[in-house]
């Protein structure tokens, strides 16, 4: 499908500054118009042919510039349950990237550059979003050890605790991604997001960015939300038991019980930098702001840096040497 401008026939898109369609070409504001023809093999706009990778379900056509999305892919079964839309836009992105990476000094000098962020694109990531249930049964030895010294004799009292804790938790949108292209680190750590603006899924938020259908089945996926509900139930654990030294556990049931799943898209900006045949991905969460990602060292900046600092130190050792020759 393609969502057209009712005034002038352009290609309306989503835009995050905006929170609604605008079409670029006459600045409309939601005169989209949605066309429903669809094609995995040639763009619907102009018929070209259409570069889509197996889990494509939404890009741009590379000959007309048009941002297509493929009806077959976002529906039935393939259908997002949630979508988060984009809130940064490119610019935001763009300036959310200069403000993390602008006082890198020895990145290269086109890292930056206009040219090279025109590559950054929007991406819709396939999530899926867990509900659990935990039960934990914990018992554990708490110590407790007080040291005083009363003249010249120090002394240590060492007390022992009986610690039991029984927690019923319910946690809500586990997220783990179902992209192979996105490693999974990297969206570990763009979380977290404010699922307050999840919304139910419209095709149309995917105008003006690619997107994925999801790559793995649920149930798949699971042992990692298990994994993530676990790490939290132990801060939570941790938490409740303050005042001791140490505590020594004894007894550990954890019980995770999932009781829904969701399928979501996020929404995630990525800019791909190549440096001496070296590929470095950036990341920025399209809802936060959130900028994942390292900048490469350029070797020249570094030399010519110590050759400044080298050249700067002799000179001031030359006029040191020449004041205590007139003295």
């Amino acid at each position: 499908m393609i969502f057209k401008c009712k005034n002038c026939g352009g290609n309306t898109v989503y835009a995050p500054e905006k929170g609604g369609m605008y079409c670029p070409h006459c600045d409309s504001v939601d005169s989209e118009e949605k066309i429903d023809e669809s094609s995995l093999v040639q763009c619907t706009n102009c018929g070209a042919p259409l570069e889509i990778t197996e889990f494509t379900s939404a890009l741009r056509c590379g000959h007309c510039g048009a941002y297509l999305v493929l009806n077959e892919r976002v529906e039935n079964a393939f259908e997002p349950r949630r979508i988060l839309p984009f809130h940064v836009s490119r610019q935001m992105a763009v300036k959310a990237m200069e403000k993390e990476f602008s006082k890198r000094l020895f990145a290269p000098s086109d890292f930056m550059s206009a040219k090279s962020l025109e590559k950054m694109e929007g991406i819709y990531v396939p999530f899926w979003l867990y509900d659990f249930g935990a039960d934990y049964d914990f018992a554990g030895e708490g110590i407790r050890v007080r040291t005083w010294r009363s003249g010249d004799t120090e002394y240590t009292e060492t007390s022992y605790y009986e610690v039991l804790r029984r927690m019923d938790v319910d946690f809500d949108q586990i997220p783990v991604d179902a992209s192979y292209a996105m490693d999974d680190g990297i969206m570990d750590l763009m979380e977290p997001y404010d699922y307050q603006g999840l919304t139910d899924f419209e095709p149309k938020y995917m105008s003006g960015f690619f997107g994925e259908f999801y790559n793995q089945e649920a149930d798949l996926l699971v042992e990692r939300a298990k994994e993530k509900a676990g790490e939290a139930s132990e801060e939570l654990l941790r938490d409740s038991m303050t005042g001791y030294t140490t505590v020594r556990p004894l007894r550990k049931n954890l019980k995770l019980t999932q009781t829904d799943t969701c399928y979501a898209l996020m929404p995630v900006w990525q800019y791909i930098y190549r440096y001496k045949d070296k590929q470095y991905l950036y990341h920025v969460n399209g809802q936060t702001g959130k900028v994942v990602g390292t900048t490469p060292v350029s070797r020249a900046k570094v030399l010519a840096y110590s050759a400044s600092v080298f050249a700067a130190v002799t000179a001031v050792c030359f006029m040191a040497v020449h004041v205590l020759e007139i003295l």
